[in-house]
Protein backbone atom coordinates (compact mmCIF):
# COMPACT_ATOMS: atom_id res chain seq x y z
CA UNK A 1 0.00 0.00 0.00
CA UNK A 2 1.08 3.52 -0.94
CA UNK A 3 0.76 6.86 0.73
CA UNK A 4 0.84 9.68 -1.22
CA UNK A 5 2.21 13.36 0.32
CA UNK A 6 1.68 16.47 -1.57
CA UNK A 7 2.90 19.99 -0.76
CA UNK A 8 -0.05 22.86 -1.19
CA UNK A 9 2.51 25.49 -0.41
CA UNK A 10 3.99 26.92 3.27
CA UNK A 11 2.81 23.98 5.84
CA UNK A 12 -0.40 22.37 4.32
CA UNK A 13 -0.22 18.85 2.78
CA UNK A 14 -2.06 16.54 1.62
CA UNK A 15 -1.82 12.92 2.61
CA UNK A 16 -3.65 10.27 0.51
CA UNK A 17 -3.98 6.47 0.52
CA UNK A 18 -6.29 4.38 -1.16
CA UNK A 19 -9.06 4.81 0.98
CA UNK A 20 -8.56 8.11 2.85
CA UNK A 21 -7.34 11.86 2.15
CA UNK A 22 -6.04 14.40 5.04
CA UNK A 23 -4.79 17.43 5.17
CA UNK A 24 -2.61 19.09 7.57
CA UNK A 25 -2.78 22.70 8.31
CA UNK A 26 -5.12 23.37 5.21
CA UNK A 27 -3.81 27.34 4.35
CA UNK A 28 -5.00 28.22 0.99
CA UNK A 29 -7.04 31.20 0.82
CA UNK A 30 -5.20 33.98 1.03
CA UNK A 31 -2.18 31.98 0.69
CA UNK A 32 0.09 34.38 -1.83
CA UNK A 33 1.57 30.92 -3.73
CA UNK A 34 -0.74 28.48 -3.11
CA UNK A 35 -2.32 26.73 -6.40
CA UNK A 36 -5.34 25.17 -4.43
CA UNK A 37 -8.04 26.53 -3.42
CA UNK A 38 -10.51 25.78 -0.86
CA UNK A 39 -13.63 24.72 -2.97
CA UNK A 40 -11.22 22.43 -5.31
CA UNK A 41 -10.19 20.06 -2.34
CA UNK A 42 -12.76 17.32 -2.63
CA UNK A 43 -13.68 14.58 -0.58
CA UNK A 44 -11.67 14.99 2.50
CA UNK A 45 -11.80 12.73 5.37
CA UNK A 46 -9.22 14.45 8.29
CA UNK A 47 -7.88 17.36 9.00
CA UNK A 48 -5.11 17.98 11.37
CA UNK A 49 -3.99 21.56 13.04
CA UNK A 50 -0.74 21.74 14.56
CA UNK A 51 -1.41 25.30 16.00
CA UNK A 52 -3.87 27.94 16.33
CA UNK A 53 -2.03 30.71 13.91
CA UNK A 54 -4.56 31.89 10.68
CA UNK A 55 -1.34 30.81 8.61
CA UNK A 56 -2.33 26.88 10.05
CA UNK A 57 -6.30 26.71 10.75
CA UNK A 58 -6.45 28.24 7.71
CA UNK A 59 -9.55 27.23 5.58
CA UNK A 60 -10.52 24.28 8.19
CA UNK A 61 -14.02 25.90 9.19
CA UNK A 62 -15.18 25.79 5.76
CA UNK A 63 -13.26 22.78 4.72
CA UNK A 64 -14.76 20.64 7.54
CA UNK A 65 -18.33 22.31 6.98
CA UNK A 66 -18.57 21.35 3.08
CA UNK A 67 -16.77 17.73 3.47
CA UNK A 68 -17.94 16.63 7.06
CA UNK A 69 -14.22 15.92 8.03
CA UNK A 70 -13.31 15.07 10.94
CA UNK A 71 -10.71 17.66 12.84
CA UNK A 72 -8.13 16.76 15.08
CA UNK A 73 -5.61 19.54 16.92
CA UNK A 74 -5.22 20.25 20.77
CA UNK A 75 -8.42 20.31 23.04
CA UNK A 76 -8.51 24.08 22.94
CA UNK A 77 -8.43 24.53 19.40
CA UNK A 78 -11.06 21.57 18.92
CA UNK A 79 -13.24 23.62 21.41
CA UNK A 80 -12.69 27.08 19.22
CA UNK A 81 -14.06 24.88 15.86
CA UNK A 82 -16.97 23.87 17.12
CA UNK A 83 -18.21 27.34 18.51
CA UNK A 84 -17.02 28.02 14.69
CA UNK A 85 -20.20 25.19 13.73
CA UNK A 86 -17.59 22.32 12.72
CA UNK A 87 -19.81 19.43 13.86
CA UNK A 88 -16.40 16.53 14.08
CA UNK A 89 -13.58 17.28 15.79
CA UNK A 90 -11.34 15.25 18.31
CA UNK A 91 -9.54 17.03 21.06
CA UNK A 92 -5.82 15.60 21.89
CA UNK A 93 -2.43 16.91 23.74
CA UNK A 94 0.90 15.42 22.85
CA UNK A 95 1.24 12.36 24.57
CA UNK A 96 0.20 8.60 22.96
CA UNK A 97 -1.35 7.37 20.04
CA UNK A 98 -4.95 8.03 19.05
CA UNK A 99 -6.55 5.32 16.54
CA UNK A 100 -8.84 7.15 14.01
CA UNK A 101 -10.60 5.54 11.08
CA UNK A 102 -8.34 6.38 8.78
CA UNK A 103 -4.80 5.44 11.00
CA UNK A 104 -3.29 6.62 14.42
CA UNK A 105 -2.24 9.86 15.53
CA UNK A 106 -0.17 11.03 18.12
CA UNK A 107 1.20 14.95 18.85
CA UNK A 108 4.39 15.98 19.77
CA UNK A 109 5.91 19.01 21.15
CA UNK A 110 7.21 22.19 19.13
CA UNK A 111 8.58 25.42 20.59
CA UNK A 112 5.96 28.01 18.93
CA UNK A 113 2.80 30.41 20.02
CA UNK A 114 -0.61 29.51 19.08
CA UNK A 115 -3.07 32.54 19.05
CA UNK A 116 -6.18 31.95 17.18
CA UNK A 117 -7.01 34.51 14.49
CA UNK A 118 -9.32 36.01 16.36
CA UNK A 119 -7.25 36.63 19.58
CA UNK A 120 -8.47 33.38 21.63
CA UNK A 121 -5.56 31.30 23.36
CA UNK A 122 -4.77 28.30 21.02
CA UNK A 123 -3.90 26.30 23.58
CA UNK A 124 0.37 24.58 22.84
CA UNK A 125 1.72 24.52 19.76
CA UNK A 126 2.18 20.88 18.37
CA UNK A 127 3.88 18.71 15.86
CA UNK A 128 2.25 15.76 15.04
CA UNK A 129 2.88 12.01 13.97
CA UNK A 130 0.71 10.39 11.47
CA UNK A 131 0.27 6.71 11.27
CA UNK A 132 -1.06 5.04 7.91
CA UNK A 133 -1.06 2.07 5.72
CA UNK A 134 1.86 1.33 7.44
CA UNK A 135 4.23 4.80 7.36
CA UNK A 136 4.79 7.05 9.86
CA UNK A 137 4.90 11.26 8.74
CA UNK A 138 6.17 13.71 11.12
CA UNK A 139 4.60 17.03 10.51
CA UNK A 140 7.04 19.24 12.86
CA UNK A 141 4.06 22.09 12.60
CA UNK A 142 6.53 25.88 13.66
CA UNK A 143 8.76 25.34 15.80
CA UNK A 144 12.53 25.87 16.59
CA UNK A 145 14.90 23.03 16.95
CA UNK A 146 14.79 21.24 20.02
CA UNK A 147 16.82 18.02 21.34
CA UNK A 148 13.99 15.94 21.74
CA UNK A 149 12.81 15.55 18.23
CA UNK A 150 15.32 12.25 18.88
CA UNK A 151 12.55 10.80 20.92
CA UNK A 152 10.07 11.45 18.23
CA UNK A 153 12.92 9.88 16.16
CA UNK A 154 12.27 6.58 17.85
CA UNK A 155 9.09 5.99 16.59
CA UNK A 156 10.75 5.34 13.33
CA UNK A 157 9.53 8.12 10.56
CA UNK A 158 8.99 7.48 7.12
CA UNK A 159 8.72 11.45 6.03
CA UNK A 160 9.62 14.33 7.80
CA UNK A 161 7.92 17.69 6.96
CA UNK A 162 10.17 20.25 8.48
CA UNK A 163 10.04 23.97 8.43
CA UNK A 164 12.98 26.20 7.02
CA UNK A 165 12.29 29.38 6.78
CA UNK A 166 13.59 31.08 9.47
CA UNK A 167 12.50 34.23 11.62
CA UNK A 168 9.35 32.40 13.13
CA UNK A 169 10.99 28.52 13.16
CA UNK A 170 13.86 26.55 12.53
CA UNK A 171 15.92 27.92 9.41
CA UNK A 172 17.39 25.34 7.28
CA UNK A 173 20.72 24.82 9.12
CA UNK A 174 18.45 23.72 11.60
CA UNK A 175 17.15 21.54 9.87
CA UNK A 176 19.98 19.53 9.29
CA UNK A 177 20.84 19.37 12.86
CA UNK A 178 17.13 17.97 13.10
CA UNK A 179 17.26 15.46 10.22
CA UNK A 180 20.32 13.68 12.54
CA UNK A 181 17.89 13.95 15.41
CA UNK A 182 15.13 12.40 13.88
CA UNK A 183 16.55 10.10 11.06
CA UNK A 184 14.00 9.77 8.80
CA UNK A 185 13.80 8.33 5.41
CA UNK A 186 12.96 10.81 3.83
CA UNK A 187 12.90 14.90 4.34
CA UNK A 188 10.54 17.60 2.99
CA UNK A 189 11.56 21.20 3.89
CA UNK A 190 8.05 23.40 4.00
CA UNK A 191 7.32 26.99 5.77
CA UNK A 192 9.53 29.21 3.42
CA UNK A 193 9.34 31.69 0.61
CA UNK A 194 5.48 32.37 1.52
CA UNK A 195 6.48 35.87 2.19
CA UNK A 196 10.14 37.93 2.11
CA UNK A 197 10.22 37.42 5.63
CA UNK A 198 10.46 33.66 5.09
CA UNK A 199 12.79 33.60 1.95
CA UNK A 200 15.16 30.57 2.68
CA UNK A 201 18.23 29.54 1.33
CA UNK A 202 18.19 25.61 0.74
CA UNK A 203 21.65 25.26 -0.70
CA UNK A 204 22.92 24.35 2.72
CA UNK A 205 21.09 20.87 2.29
CA UNK A 206 23.17 20.00 -0.73
CA UNK A 207 26.58 20.41 1.32
CA UNK A 208 28.41 17.70 2.29
CA UNK A 209 26.99 17.31 5.87
CA UNK A 210 23.65 16.41 4.50
CA UNK A 211 24.72 13.54 2.68
CA UNK A 212 23.33 11.09 5.18
CA UNK A 213 19.93 12.01 4.62
CA UNK A 214 17.16 11.86 1.43
CA UNK A 215 16.30 15.44 0.86
CA UNK A 216 12.92 16.36 -1.75
CA UNK A 217 12.66 19.95 -2.26
CA UNK A 218 9.35 19.54 -4.17
CA UNK A 219 7.90 22.00 -6.10
CA UNK A 220 4.00 23.60 -4.74
CA UNK A 221 1.78 21.02 -5.98
CA UNK A 222 4.12 18.11 -6.20
CA UNK A 223 3.82 15.27 -4.17
CA UNK A 224 6.32 11.95 -3.36
CA UNK A 225 5.09 8.50 -2.65
CA UNK A 226 5.96 6.69 0.38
Amino acid sequence: MTVKITWLSHAAFLIESDKYRLLIDPFLRGNPVAEMHPENIGKIDGIIITHGHGDHVGDTIDIARKTGALCISNVEICSWLRRNGVLKTHGQQPGGWFTHPFGRVRLTPAIHGSQLPDGTPGGIATGVVVEIEGKRIYHAGDTALFSDMKLIGNLGIDAALLPAGSNFTMDAEDLLFAADLLQPGLIIPMHYDTWDLIKADLSVLGSKNSSNHRFEIIQISSSVTL
